[in-house]
């Protein structure tokens, strides 16, 4: 298994998963389009041929997962490129992807931060229904939907227990904010389809699986899968609180910003973080501005 930092905003911020058996190889979220030499060069470094990839797995069509798909796919003609039904529209016709996220962004942003969407052939895409399991030289797959951070969320898990490639279903843990403790974990509720009931599932549906070892796209193996699963769980319930809390404040997304912050930098403290408050926030913030959007919209969403 090799973690490959897609370069995506800052390092060892993004990555993608390169998984070899038996001389056959798959990569499981793609980073944008500037990621793609990053993963074709770990290719080549591992002696294998472009030819060798049977499969590119997305566990969601959020940019900085998926946005190089259509890029790495036409580097990789014999690859299928398996996606949740929901988002295989948006890969062979990305326009509509494209739209929303300028909207949000700007063009100027959108060109910096992820250059371009190249549509996926048909040929290569592949739907995968819930359970669907996958061969890998040998090894068995199994991609599994995982709502709660999105709609079209799945994640994909080894069936003898080894590995699970979790996406933003099991949440965020960044190697700078490691400590004697172990690693810290916290979730993602970014715009726009955070559900809570749907992510406490989808957590204990991962760790039903009882892996060995978790792969976050953000970023890279975690191995405390029951502590960390009991993190999420009280995380996703401290968040939804915080957000009910801000309900009256004038500008409730920054209420909601605000005391994330706050929540998080008190659980840093009791994890043993001796990072002080410029290391934090160059840690947390972009996290915390769309998980503070995202709740901003759940709220709106079920009031």
């Amino acid at each position: 298994m090799v973690t490959i930092d897609t370069q995506y905003v800052r390092p060892r911020m993004d990555a993608s998963h390169l998984l070899v058996a038996a001389g056959r190889a798959a990569f499981v979220d793609t980073g944008t389009h500037f990621s793609v030499p990053h993963l074709l060069s770990a290719l080549a470094e591992l002696g294998l041929a472009r030819d060798a990839v049977d499969y590119i797995f997305l566990t969601h069509i959020h940019l900085d997962h998926a946005g190089g798909v259509g890029t790495l796919a036409a580097a990789l003609p014999r690859a299928f490129v398996v996606v949740h039904p929901r988002g295989i529209a948006h890969l062979a016709d990305p326009a509509k992807l494209i739209a929303a996220t300028k909207a949000v962004y700007g063009d100027g942003a959108f060109a910096r931060l992820y250059g371009q969407l190249v549509p996926v052939a048909p040929s290569q895409l592949v739907a995968a229904e819930d359970g669907r399991s996958f061969l890998l030289g040998g090894e068995r797959l199994d991609f599994i939907h995982t709502p709660g951070h999105a709609l079209h969320h799945a994640c994909l898990v080894a069936r003898d227990g080894t590995a699970a490639f979790t996406g933003d279903t099991f949440g965020i843990s960044y190697r700078e904010l490691d400590t004697a403790a172990g690693e810290f974990i916290f979730p993602t509720t970014s715009p726009t389809q955070f559900d809570p009931a749907q992510l406490h599932a989808s957590i204990d549906r991962v760790l039903a699986t009882r892996p060995r070892v978790i792969y976050l796209t953000h970023y890279g193996p975690v191995r405390a899968a029951a502590r960390l699963g009991d993190d999420l769980h009280a995380d996703v319930d401290a968040f939804v609180a915080i957000a009910h809390a801000a309900t009256a404040a004038p500008d409730r997304e920054t209420a909601i910003a605000q005391a994330l912050f706050a929540h998080l930098s008190r659980r840093l403290d009791a994890h043993g973080y001796g990072g002080g408050e410029l290391q934090r926030h160059a840690v947390l913030d972009a996290d915390v501005r769309l998980n503070a959007a995202g709740l901003d919209a759940w709220l709106a969403r079920v009031a």
